[in-house]
């Protein structure tokens, strides 16, 4: 069969960046094997659905260019792709399941359960719904299906729970971890469809990937523990010779190791754990996304796929067509993968680095406008060439560069402390004198400055042109000092030595 994935989230609230990573191995196994990935949205517990989650994942998913084939926003010939509209079907396999003895009503009241685990706690027990305990409920299984058909139509709330077979063992083949068995014995009879006349996850999830024709499920370790009743639904159904196989991907970590990412963890840390910007509708919270921080969707990109996955090499900058080729499920690890706040900044400046020039140029500009300074477009071109390897977030662009625009208007304290020492004035003022008396570029200033002022007189090299460079630029930190002086042009110098020997004067010995 050709293979066929999905993606099913929930739209119960922004996207975690470790359920964006299941959508990107998915997308990443499709494409290597010339399949189709599907957007399912899984949407059974109307009580959590939240306005905006849906709409918010697939602009997330587009943005880091995981694309589908078919899908919620898109159609296509197995829709709807939305559980909530697929609602009619889901009871036809819940009626069909209790048909042949795979399933069973259950009428038991929130309180009666309640009373149940509360008897079992008394003896130091835990109560599960299961083989050992389900004739002692109130189900069809007790009172006889004629019964739970008679009471159904005269209104009484029910549920559908499977019915696992006593002691059986249950095998399921994880392409990542092997062989997983469980013995049902330690299992409980999920609920499968619920009293508000919607499916649960569990019958929703297999209906939809029989009649979607999925041939791998590539989902979050979370579920490992349901994949037993899972592969005994698709045999309670008739469906295991079609059965997709399974890969339980290992859980995106906390940077110390111990536990699941959260947001908490982001917001303790200072980092994204959302692909995009997120405002909650409910409390108004505002939480942070990569994108408005600045990342670029292939550093994210690059940095999620190695969060559990490695190529089998030393390799670590990959495009999305090498992740494609390169991707083995079986370099996946078993284990959970720490999130790591510094390479995430490695990959970013690292994808910043190979921006064109002109893109970054067209940031900078703007932010040079936002500051009310004139623009030469080449001129900006040149700075953004110049600086674009000290950058590695769009918003670093006007505080690295905007001595190239302004000029400083105060000094570092600690800078004029260490550099600006007694006599410094009358160094600067020669500086003024050299660049009227030499001409205006790079290698004359070299020889006049360097050569034949610093080194003849035997000066600290270092002392004058870091402060020439306080001078110039407010701090001692930028560019070639020579260069960065031939850019901002003789005038425009000499101005900004003259205010610093005006603003800072001579200091004490």
């Amino acid at each position: 069969m050709k293979v066929r994935v999905r993606f099913a989230p929930s739209p119960t609230g922004p996207l975690h960046i470790g359920g964006v990573r299941t959508a990107l191995y998915n997308y990443l196994f499709a494409r290597q094997n010339g399949g189709q990935m599907i957007l399912r949205i899984e949407d059974t517990d109307q009580t959590r659905y939240v306005p905006g989650a849906e709409q918010y994942i697939i602009e997330a998913l587009d943005w880091l260019g995981i694309k589908f084939d078919e899908g919620v926003h898109l159609g296509g010939p197995f829709g709807p792709y939305r559980q909530s509209d697929r609602k009619p079907m889901y009871r036809q396999y819940a009626e069909q399941l209790i048909a042949d003895g795979w399933a069973y009503y259950a009428f038991d009241r929130p309180e009666a359960l309640e009373a149940k685990r509360k008897e079992f706690e008394a003896r130091k027990v835990t109560f599960q719904y299961d083989c050992t305990t389900r004739d002692t409920m109130d189900n069809s299984l007790v009172c006889g299906l004629d019964e739970a058909k008679r009471r159904i139509a005269e209104g009484e709330a029910y549920v559908v729970r499977f019915k696992f077979p006593a002691d059986t063992d249950i095998t399921v083949h994880d392409l990542i971890r092997g062989d997983v068995t469980m013995n049902s014995n330690l299992l409980d009879d999920k609920v499968l469809f619920k009293s508000d006349g919607m499916p649960t996850y569990h019958l929703a999830n297999i209906v939809d990937d029989h009649t979607m024709q999925i041939t791998h499920v590539i989902r979050g370790e979370e579920w490992l523990p349901s994949a037993p009743l899972h592969v005994m639904l698709y045999r309670a159904f008739g469906w295991a010779d079609t059965m997709p196989q399974f890969a339980h991907l290992p859980l995106l970590l906390k940077p110390e190791g111990n536990g699941k990412l959260s947001k908490r963890d982001g917001d303790r840390l200072g980092f994204p754990v959302f692909p995009l910007e997120w405002h909650d509708p409910k409390s108004g919270e505002v939480s942070s996304g990569y994108r408005e921080q600045g990342y670029l969707p292939q550093a994210v990109v690059n940095m999620l796929a190695l969060l559990g996955w490695n190529p089998g090499n030393d390799k670590e900058l990959m495009t999305m067509d090498e992740l494609v080729q390169l991707f083995n499920i079986e370099h996946i690890s078993k284990n959970g993968a720490k999130f790591n706040l510094d390479k995430a900044k490695w990959f970013q400046h690292e994808y910043f680095q190979q921006l064109p020039d002109e893109q970054v140029a067209e940031m900078l500009a703007k932010q040079v406008e936002a500051h009310a300074c004139e623009v030469d477009q080449q001129y900006v071109l040149r700075v953004a060439a110049m600086m674009k390897e000290r950058i590695t977030f769009p918003s670093e662009l006007w505080d690295t560069c905007s001595y190239f625009f302004k000029a400083p208007t105060e000094y570092d304290p600690a800078a004029v402390k260490k550099r600006w020492k007694p006599g410094m004035t009358t160094h600067m003022a020669k500086v003024i004198e050299i660049l009227n008396t030499v001409p205006f570029e790079y290698d004359a200033l070299h020889k006049a400055l360097l050569d034949d002022y610093i080194t003849a007189n035997g000066l600290n090299m270092g002392q004058v042109m870091n402060s020439l460079r306080l001078a110039v630029v407010g701090r001692t930190v930028g560019p070639d000092m020579l260069t960065l002086v031939v850019m901002l042009g003789k005038d425009e110098v000499e101005r900004r030595v003259q205010r610093a020997i005006d603003v800072i004067g001579e200091v004490e010995a």
